[in-house]
């Protein structure tokens, strides 16, 4: 299959780190020109699901500004400049949680938007997790650590509660990765 071409670029919004909106003209295989194609840029970033030595899984109860009333959350954050997805998924984990761990399963990175951009999520499995120390994090949203078993994620996952697309994704393919 042949890819869609960029032709041309103009910068729209520019808001570094966090966000730039461009104005695109595009080439479709068949040869067709489309102009105006919006295209949004933020930073890649980890999301982790964690699971303790005791196989607690850690979560988050909280809210966010583009979400209906509270939400589960899991641990996650921008990748910084010059770090690794894994070495975001650590920094991440013990900052939010105060956790470790020396088990890590990469689940995969996934463009957020297939037609727009808007970042790519790099997921990952903390195994085996361990308390380290204090909580260390700037976060804007309230959020209350708390601890579910299998059983009480499976029917959060099923009931909606994990309201955003990637902690969704994350979790699932956490309970696919630890029935294989």
């Amino acid at each position: 299959m042949k890819t869609w071409k960029t032709k041309s670029r103009q910068t729209l919004l520019d808001q570094r780190p966090w966000l730039v909106v461009e104005d695109h003209s595009i080439e479709l295989p068949n040869g067709k020109l489309i102009n105006n194609w919006k295209w949004i840029i933020t930073p890649d970033y980890v999301n982790v699901v964690a699971i303790t030595e005791e196989q607690d899984f850690l979560c988050f109860r909280q809210t966010k500004y583009a979400v209906n009333g509270t939400t589960l959350a899991l641990v996650g954050g921008h990748i910084d400049v010059n770090e690794s997805p894994l070495e975001a998924a650590k920094r991440e984990l013990l900052e939010e949680t105060g956790y470790g761990s020396n088990c890590w399963q990469p689940l995969g990175h996934f463009n957020v938007d297939g037609n727009r951009g808007a970042g790519v999520a790099h997921l990952f499995l903390a195994m085996n997790s361990y308390y380290v120390s204090q909580v260390n994090v700037e976060d804007l949203e309230e959020q209350h650590l708390i601890k579910m078993s299998r059983e009480e994620i499976q029917t959060a996952l099923f009931q909606g509660e994990f309201k955003v697309l990637p902690w969704t994704a994350a979790i699932s393919l956490s309970l696919l990765y630890l029935d294989t």
